[in-house]
């Protein structure tokens, strides 16, 4: 009995590392964390023997969307297309790790309406933390007006209204904040966590 139990549990632990795709969106304001986070929570889940995959919003934009500009219509464009290629990966067993700034709430439902193994992170942090993160000095030039158009300054960031995790990231380490992706990720069983492990579906299980 305990032998047959024994398997099921390997089986069951096999089918979610073999491969149920999923697509985690970090989305907030350029500063907020996302590309940090991203990578922690990327090397963590490679860790895992996962086949993953980051899609990274200023990557996509120079390659995937080279030409497009920073018009409301075009930064939607941008979002979709990102969506696009996260939902093909998803549909073939890999993990998608997506950071993009996103700032129009109707493009990421068109995404979360297309891939349906959509986790959406809200990555928080009040503007003026996130302007005192920027080496680049774009904040700065936002305020006093040289750049036209950045989200959170001259142009609008409409937050998530019920997305799956809001990360504090003004309040909690970028390590932090990744243990805690990791855990909704093993919460809705995406992922198996080394020791037990709770499965919406089949209850917790010891390895």
């Amino acid at each position: 009995m305990d032998g047959d139990s024994g398997r099921q549990d390997e089986g069951l632990q096999s089918q979610v590392e073999e491969g149920r795709g999923f697509t985690v969106w970090f989305t907030g304001l350029s500063g907020a964390g996302k590309t940090t986070i991203a990578e922690i929570v990327e090397k963590e889940i490679r860790d895992r023997n996962r086949r993953v995959e980051v899609l990274d919003g200023d990557i996509v934009r120079t390659n995937l969307s080279k030409g497009l500009g920073f018009s409301r219509e075009d930064r939607i464009v941008n979002v979709l297309r990102i969506g696009f290629v996260a939902n093909l990966l998803t549909r073939n067993g890999v993990a998608v790790v997506v950071s993009a700034i996103s700032p129009y709430k109707e493009a990421r439902d068109q995404v979360r309406r297309r891939i349906i193994d959509f986790v959406e992170v809200f990555v928080d942090a009040p503007l003026e933390v996130c302007a005192e993160r920027d080496v680049k000095g774009l904040y700065k030039k936002a305020f006093s007006g040289e750049i036209q158009g950045f989200t959170g300054v001259s142009d609008p960031y409409e937050p998530p209204v019920a997305p799956d995790l809001v990360l504090k990231t003004a309040e909690e380490s970028p390590e932090e904040s990744a243990h805690r992706v990791i855990e909704k990720l093993e919460f809705f069983g995406y992922l198996w966590s080394p020791g037990t492990t709770r499965h919406p579906e089949f209850g917790e299980y010891r390895w």
